[in-house]
């Protein structure tokens, strides 16, 4: 069974900046550089529309990278069909190692562990129950995550998709996987772009996948073929080890349960050379005088189960602990976009 699809064709793009570096300044987005007195510089880099990346679509390296997230073995479909945002609806997925069997329902693919259970059933750490709150999903794109700009200098949807272009420059082509996808802002853009064989928008809220199902109908040419929506538990991946070329995490990190359990998972599932891409934002310089700031961001934790970076190094030490290199990272006031990749 095959979710991935081999496209031929050139496609050409112009990317926000030339070379990914270390750290963008603060401020917003503008041409110098400067240097600061620690072993990291600021960096504030340039638009140049000239600048062009050519990508060449090839087949997927994997027939099948959906997996059983029991065992971690290939999911058989029960039909000849591709699995897409039109046939999900009714599709039936076994594991041939446990033989639980996975059903789709009107929206997405259900591939928790606990998928098909009528009784049992755990409840997760605030950080993540808040987002399966309807009203929250509903209020996501319509203004929530419009905040970010005001209060964490993210620079917006369109601007991050430019950013992480040169990130994901090397798998372009491939499939990737919108981790935490929310109402799926992103996971449309990167359909839309034409730029992956499949995007798999996966998410643990079922209203935040219904919002982004509902956002795909309205939009007309959609590219549907290519787009699949899963539910699934970030530290327990269903896709099988070393299936996919690029994960995509959008303002999540610091909302996931165990960082190192997701990002762990993210690197297992990456194939060698895979890229993984994420936003987040860290408490750091002004906030650095904050008395008891390690033991208030224990608290919050422990309350909200929400993870606050406080510096770009613990960022850094995740991904190289869950065996990811060539860490790099871009600044803008407390956002930051991160990037490393799947040794070869």
């Amino acid at each position: 069974m095959a979710i991935s699809v081999a496209v031929t064709g050139m496609y050409t793009l112009t990317p926000t900046f030339r070379h990914p570096t270390r750290l963008f300044s603060p401020a917003p987005f503008t041409t110098k550089f400067r240097p600061r007195a620690s072993s990291t510089t600021f960096v504030e880099t340039q638009t140049n529309p000239t600048d062009s990346i050519v990508v060449e679509k090839s087949a997927s390296r994997s027939s099948n990278s959906l997996a059983c997230p029991v065992c971690y073995d290939s999911l058989t479909l029960s039909s000849d069909s591709q699995l897409s945002v039109d046939t999900i609806p009714g599709s039936t997925l076994q594991c041939s190692t446990c033989q639980k069997t996975y059903v789709g329902n009107r929206t997405h693919l259900d591939l928790t562990t606990t998928s098909g259970a009528k009784s049992y059933g755990e409840p997760m750490p605030a950080s993540t129950e808040l987002f399966r709150v309807p009203l929250i999903s509903f209020l996501y794109e319509r203004g929530w995550r419009q905040t970010f700009s005001i209060w964490g200098g993210f620079p917006g949807p369109e601007k991050e998709f430019e950013l992480m272009k040169g990130f994901l420059k090397p798998v372009l082509g491939g499939n990737i996987i919108d981790a935490s996808c929310a109402s799926g802002l992103f996971s449309r853009l990167f359909a839309k772009s034409g730029l992956f064989s499949l995007v798999v928008a996966l998410d643990y809220s079922e209203n935040m996948l219904q919002q982004c199902y509902e956002f795909i109908q309205r939009e007309e040419n959609f590219p549907k073929e290519n787009f699949i929506l899963v539910r699934a538990d970030i530290s327990r991946l269903p896709f099988v080890s070393s299936s996919v070329d690029a994960v995509h995490a959008g303002a999540a990190l610091h909302c996931w349960p165990s960082p190192s359990a997701a990002v762990a998972e993210i690197s297992r599932v990456l194939r060698p050379g895979g890229v993984f891409v994420a936003t987040t934002y860290i408490l750091d310089g002004p906030f650095t005088v904050i008395p008891f700031l390690s033991t208030l961001r224990q608290n919050i934790r422990q309350v909200s189960g929400s993870y606050i970076s406080l510096s770009e190094r613990e960022l850094e030490d995740l991904c190289r602990g869950c065996g990811l290199v060539g860490f790099k990272c871009i600044r803008n006031g407390l956002f930051v976009m991160i990037s490393a990749t799947k040794p070869n």
